[in-house]
């Protein structure tokens, strides 16, 4: 395991998920940028469940739109960081969830 500091670590340089996600977590410290994750990761869901009651597939481009359109104006406009989507995209799509699931928990502040 490396040591790395939360903040400020190249996500390319995390050997696992474990370490990466207290990262992930560090770079969603704006309230306002978590709850935008969390309202497009609730629209993206509704999106994929759309796709699958009615098979039409404008769907899922709508759910990735949900889903990254929300994010990442959390990210440039109150986190102030560019999302870690860029350099680590299953990681960060795996702390997307992880996060929704913690929010849900009462785990991480909403």
């Amino acid at each position: 395991m490396s040591s790395h500091t939360a903040s400020g670590s190249d996500p390319k340089s995390f050997a696992s998920f474990a370490e990466f996600y207290p990262f992930y977590l560090s770079e969603h410290s704006n309230r306002t940028c978590r709850r935008l994750h969390f309202v497009g990761s609730t629209l993206a869901l509704l999106c994929v469940a759309l796709l699958v009651a009615t098979g039409r597939p404008h769907y899922l481009l709508l759910a990735l739109l949900c889903g990254y359109g929300f994010a990442w104006v959390g990210h440039f406009v109150f986190e102030k960081n560019k999302p870690a989507s860029f350099k680590r995209p299953l990681y960060s799509f795996m702390g997307d969830w992880a996060m929704y699931r913690d929010i849900w928990r009462g785990k991480i502040k909403f």
